[in-house]
């Protein structure tokens, strides 16, 4: 719960009922996406078969093939999926979109849990099959596809499994945009801006201006990489190109009133305001008023998905007794829609210390499917967002700041099985990171004390289950997290969680023994092509060759209990000291995780923050305070998830090189 009492007991008469979330706040998964490469050299005279999809499309109906090239780049980074169709609906590497066909065929997907309106976890739910709406019912940009077909010939079923047709009936869809702007099939790229905005399937002149300036970002730096089915493609950068952005007017999509939404100017961004209402009974939602960063600092950023189609989000925002996010991103094109103001605080991370310290972002998605994917629009679009918010809130662009729902920790012991488990495996952090213009990097020598998970993300597909059928394996993806074991062998067990109490698997949503791109640890041990870490007060192992290293070495600060102590606590929320609390606040309880640092062992140190408790129980803003303590904490990278520890327990030091003890 978020401002109780004394988590996680009911507060101020509010009734204990949970309100579904598992539709929401819950998971994601992308397409296979790895970092940009340096300026292409392949020609097309050595490129495969889909490169050579692309020369001939081009010449057919009349597209340069930059553009072309640069469109597919935005929409799958030229990927197939195997035939699969992404969360919205698009196949193949033109991501041309056929909702009707894909949501008729589409599997039940399990959500990883629900939660209450101050965004405590419960038990996971299971997320109910989508019903197919009638024609009418689904928006234009949702059905290119079919009018594709017509502009083609080429049968739907086609175009949906055939890559090469799939760049046909895209470069088909182009053409036609550029003819209904009575625009000259030129071949200067130049001249394609209003079609590249038109075929972007959005309906306002900033969300399309928005699209067709990624676009040329794409022409200009240009982009080389092979394929989820192993085709070379490449796209020569064109650093002079400029384009005619006047065309804009031409498309005569409609433009959206200026508004006060918190969003940069490089993206297309609304309000869509989640309301703030009282119901009785002392219950009200779905977010408190604030005075962030005034009354208390912005520290993190929570990545969430969706775990459900836009339109299904965007009314389920806007319910004032559901829960609250910041901001929604949408698949198909990158469009933001602002839901609650940075200064008050949302309900979104299962974690009321967080919650009051975050600002929480859904992204249009599903966890449980590797086969439907994000579109580059909605991380670039994301991207830009998330580096407006660190530089406005100063906020850290590291993992220990930008989270994943799923490495937020349980306030308590008994909220650690419900947390949630999203964004998930198949999120791409290593893309992610680069876009934010952080990339992950070696920051040490050969064996430094720490490192940094680092896998290829293409290249590592750990086996998984559940993403269809519970128990059953999920198709091979390329996945962000690497797994832990026992021993420094695969047939060894996989590491434990005891705050699951539940024997770890291989499921899609158990985080009980991975970790993730991105996430540190102290160097435990070493053997052979295994390394082992600290992880959860284990020793936990995970393969890591020289000729394909999952990990990097780093180098920055740890903790470790203080000399005399055999372990210390862990937390999953830093509150004050009871003294700190003024009268007419309840001191909140100070309660430690099941989890535990024994001696000798090191974690890596995200955050010095003092304790920190916002008071916000009733629905009028004259009662509400946020108390700090004088007692300090260091925010670590525990498991899977983030925790806490007091500064009184523990020792601070650099890391040490590596070396066997």
């Amino acid at each position: 719960m978020r401002g109780s009492v004394t988590e996680p007991a009911p507060v101020r008469g509010r009734r204990p009922t949970r309100r579904t979330a598992g539709a929401v706040a819950s998971a994601a998964l992308l397409l296979p996406l790895l970092g940009a490469a340096p300026p292409p050299s392949t020609t097309a005279s050595s490129a495969g078969l889909l490169q050579r999809a692309f020369a001939s499309a081009a010449a057919e109906y009349h597209v340069p093939q930059s553009v072309l090239l640069a469109v597919s780049y935005l929409q799958s980074r030229w990927d197939t999926h195997g035939g699969a169709p992404s969360v919205t609906g698009g196949y193949g590497p033109m991501h041309l979109t056929d909702a009707r066909t894909a949501l008729a065929t589409a599997t039940e997907h399990f959500a990883d849990g629900t939660e209450d309106a101050r965004g405590d976890s419960a038990r996971p739910a299971l997320h109910p099959r989508a019903k197919v709406p009638e024609n009418s019912a689904i928006p234009a940009r949702l059905r290119t596809l079919p009018e594709a077909a017509e502009l083609t010939g080429v049968p739907a079923a086609e175009l949906r499994t055939d890559p090469a047709a799939n760049v046909a009936g895209g470069a088909a869809l182009l053409a036609a945009a550029q003819r209904s702007l009575g625009a000259p099939l030129s071949a200067d790229p130049a001249g394609w801006y209003g079609a590249i905005a038109r075929f972007s399937g959005a309906d306002d002149k900033a969300t399309a201006a928005a699209y067709a300036n990624d676009v040329f970002d794409v022409l200009h730096t240009g982009e080389e990489r092979t394929t989820d089915e192993g085709q070379l493609v490449a796209l020569a950068a064109q650093p002079r190109l400029k384009a005619d952005t006047a065309q804009l007017r031409l498309t005569k999509l409609r433009t959206v009133a200026a508004d006060d939404t918190e969003c940069p100017t490089t993206v297309s961004c609304e309000s869509i305001p989640a309301p703030y209402s009282q119901f009785g009974d002392n219950d009200y939602g779905n977010h408190d008023l604030g005075d962030r960063p005034v009354s208390q600092s912005i520290k993190y950023i929570v990545i969430h998905d969706t775990e459900g189609s836009w339109d299904t989000t965007i009314k389920l925002v806007q319910d004032p007794t559901y829960v609250s996010w910041n901001y929604t991103i949408r698949s198909t094109d990158g469009l933001i829609a602002q839901h609650v103001k940075a200064k008050d605080v949302a309900w979104h991370a299962g974690n009321w210390y967080i919650n009051a310290k975050s600002i929480g972002i859904e992204h249009e998605g599903f966890l449980a499917a590797p086969d439907a994917w994000y579109t580059e629009a909605m991380y670039r679009s994301s991207a830009r967002l998330v580096k407006y918010l660190s530089e406005k809130y100063g906020i850290p662009l590291d993992r220990q700041h930008i989270l994943g729902h799923d490495t937020v920790p349980g306030p308590v012991t008994s909220s650690i099985p419900g947390m949630h488990t999203d964004p998930g495996p198949f999120w791409d952090w290593r893309h992610y990171f680069e876009l934010l213009e952080h990339p992950f990097k070696r920051t040490a020598g050969r064996k430094g004390g720490l490192v940094t998970i680092l896998p290829d993300y293409a290249a590592n597909q750990p086996a998984y289950t559940g993403c269809v059928t519970k128990g059953q394996p999920c198709a091979a993806h390329g996945s962000s997290a690497v797994r832990l074991y026992s021993d420094h062998d695969e047939s060894s067990a996989l590491i434990k969680d005891i705050g699951l109490g539940t024997t770890p698997t291989t499921d899609v949503n158990d985080l009980s023994s991975r970790v993730a791109t991105g996430q540190q640890y102290a160097v435990a041990d070493t053997w052979g092509d295994w390394t082992a870490i600290w992880f959860l007060g284990q020793k936990a192992w995970f393969r890591n060759p020289a000729a394909q290293p999952t990990a990097v070495s780093a180098a920055g600060r740890v903790v470790t209990p203080k000399a005399g102590r055999t372990s210390i606590p862990v937390y999953g929320r830093a509150y004050p000291e009871a003294s700190a609390y003024p009268s007419g606040v309840p001191a909140q309880s100070i309660s430690p995780l099941s989890y535990t640092i024994p001696a000798g062992q090191e974690y890596v140190v995200g955050d010095e923050v003092p304790g920190e408790y916002y008071y916000a129980v009733t629905f009028t803003t004259d009662s509400h305070e946020v108390v700090i303590g004088k007692d300090l904490y260091y925010e670590i990278q525990y498991g899977h998830r983030v925790a806490f520890v007091r500064a009184a327990d523990v020792d601070v030091t650099s890391s040490r090189r590596w070396v066997r003890r």
